[in-house]
């Protein structure tokens, strides 16, 4: 196996796909039980489909894609669901005494023995990616929709009782959809279910790399037993339907961790429910893998690294700050210092670090929270979200008396915080004395790089580039295909604004000067804006024009 580890490493060198310093680190750093592919998969070196084109090269064997395959339904029934997603494979046809089969890793000789044994075939195997294979298994081995038996089984439920066997046995309609639902979101890397009551219909609608489609329609005699399961999984209430809930649902989806944040919200035509499936890789991040412009990256490692002041991430909801807030602490976290966190709710939980939950329901608020966290001796402190002059203030005085405090802020840019910061009544010599940098970020769709061809950019792109002082030739576009669901993105990538705060800056927040003169000083040190880094980003190929200014211009 270490020679075909060598080899596929050699071949993507080879390749261009990567170089070889980043082959090395990934040897050093991957374990000793995760295979070369699947390590630089991990770290966004190589895309799936690179990585079947070279082992199709290296192995002989061919590879399909699986997106509109002609499948034999009739061979789901020659090779059990659960030996196909243990190990990632799907069968495709037979011919005579052959069976093919589509593998994730056509190298996994006791998986290939194994179907040998029990179907009494000659196995062929070709190779298809994981996402292929996983959204296959989902497709073609539940041919019976739980939707068809919930339709049949009973009439429109008024109430339901928490030990109604429909929403608590395993095999019930209603716990098969929830449970398709919840691994067809993982699957597809949606960060959100909706389920939206309508007046004679349910709509369920994913949240993918930051945009909303409809993923299904249910008549509307579904919606309470489907609101009651989830509300049984997330520890809620199931007979109070007035008042907004929230919960939080631990499960496994094909053998991983998955934490689910739900909330439910009463409307005219029934509740409301949000699901926010969190990643539990990104807490883990590096902050060398957030994206950031070399210019940016040394400035943020500076600003983190001071001993005390204040730092504020800052962006709308959904723009990635708890990421970047816990790739900060996982790169601040050591052991001679005490980190402690206040947040509204925890969603990572980070070994090594003191995490405090706020409960406003019995006056545990950020402000008393983080009052309490000044007694337990912090080096450096994270309070999830500034909301009031209360908060602003405490965590500013903290800064202030020898901590680093991080946080993060609604704001549309980082010179407006300073502004927001004033807002709420916060002095401005608190504000000057106090500030080391704010970080504005945005997430935009990167382009799939499977399906990227250089194209020429339009008159209105080069124009918009040159009001930059930028020029372009060329940019990068997805034509769709089967790996990013024919949207040409796949995946998400930050952009980033850094304001260092400078002398000049701090004498001018204290002088009460108007914005326009910190913005000129911000220019004149040189930071790079949203909407720069975005066209930066653009001429690396990454993303769009069209993201950018869809992200960068919402403000």
């Amino acid at each position: 196996m270490a020679v075909i580890r060598k080899r596929l490493g050699d071949l993507l060198v080879e390749a261009g796909i990567i170089t070889e310093e980043q082959l090395q680190k990934t040897l050093e750093e991957k374990t000793s039980s995760q295979k070369l592919g699947d390590a630089l998969l991990q770290k966004g070196l190589i895309t799936e489909q690179q990585l079947i084109e070279v082992l199709e090269f290296q192995l002989g064997i061919p590879h399909v894609s699986l997106f509109r395959y002609p499948f034999d339904e009739n061979l789901m029934h020659v090779v059990s669901k659960d030996f196909a997603k243990r190990n990632v494979l799907i069968p495709l046809k037979k011919e005579h005494e052959k069976l093919y089969v589509a593998m994730a890793d056509p190298m996994d000789f006791f998986a290939i023995d194994d179907l040998r044994l029990f179907t009494g075939f000659d196995i062929e195997p070709v190779i298809a990616t994981k996402d292929d294979i996983l959204r296959s298994i989902n497709k073609y081995y539940e041919s019976t929709d739980p939707m068809d038996e919930l339709l049949d089984g009973f009439e429109k439920v008024e109430q339901v009782n928490i030990r109604d066997e429909r929403i608590t046995e395993d095999d019930s309609p209603i716990v098969r959809l929830v449970n398709q639902m919840l691994q067809a979101a993982v699957e597809q890397r949606a960060s959100d279910i909706h389920i939206d009551p309508q007046e004679t219909k349910v709509v369920i609608r994913y949240r993918v790399d930051g945009v909303l489609r409809t993923e299904r329609t249910l008549p509307k005699h579904t919606q309470n037993v489907l609101i009651a399961r989830i509300k049984i999984l997330g520890s809620m209430d199931i007979t109070e339907h007035r008042i907004p809930q929230d919960g939080r649902i631990k499960t496994t989806i094909d053998y991983l961790p998955v934490d689910v944040r739900v909330s439910t919200l009463p409307t005219v035509f029934g509740e409301k429910v949000v699901m926010r499936i969190l990643d539990m890789s990104s807490s883990l991040n590096n902050i060398e893998q957030l994206g950031f412009h070399d210019k940016n990256f040394g400035r943020f490692k500076d600003l983190i690294h001071r001993p005390t002041g204040i730092i504020l991430i800052t962006g709308p909801t959904g723009s990635g700050k708890s990421s970047t807030l816990y790739a900060s602490l996982n790169h601040l976290n050591e052991e001679a210092v005490n980190i402690v966190t206040v947040e509204d709710p925890v969603e990572y939980q980070l070994e090594g670090i003191n995490q405090v939950q706020v409960n406003s329901g019995i006056g545990m608020t950020f402000a008393k929270g983080l009052r309490a966290i000044l007694r337990q001796d912090p080096n450096i402190i994270m309070v999830g979200e500034i909301r009031d002059r209360e908060t602003a203030e405490v965590a500013i005085r903290a800064s202030l008396t020898g901590h680093l405090v991080l946080s993060t802020l609604h704001t549309n840019d980082s010179i407006s915080t300073i502004t927001r910061l004033m807002d709420m009544q916060v002095e401005p010599f608190l504000v000057a004395s106090s500030l080391n940098g704010v970080l504005s970020q945005r997430l935009v769709r990167k382009v799939c790089r499977d399906c990227m061809s250089m194209e020429e950019a339009t008159e209105r792109e080069k124009e918009i580039f040159a009001n930059r002082g930028l020029d372009v030739e060329k940019v990068a576009r997805g034509k769709g295909c089967g790996t990013c669901n024919m949207t040409g993105y796949k995946g998400r990538l930050a952009i980033h604004e850094l304001l260092v705060l400078t002398s000049e800056m701090r004498k001018s927040i204290m002088n009460n000067e108007p914005f326009s003169r910190i913005r000129e000083l911000a220019i004149e040190n040189d930071t790079v804006f949203l909407i720069d880094d975005g066209l930066n980003k653009v001429l690396k190929g990454l993303t769009t024009t069209e993201e950018v200014l869809r992200v960068a211009l919402q403000g």
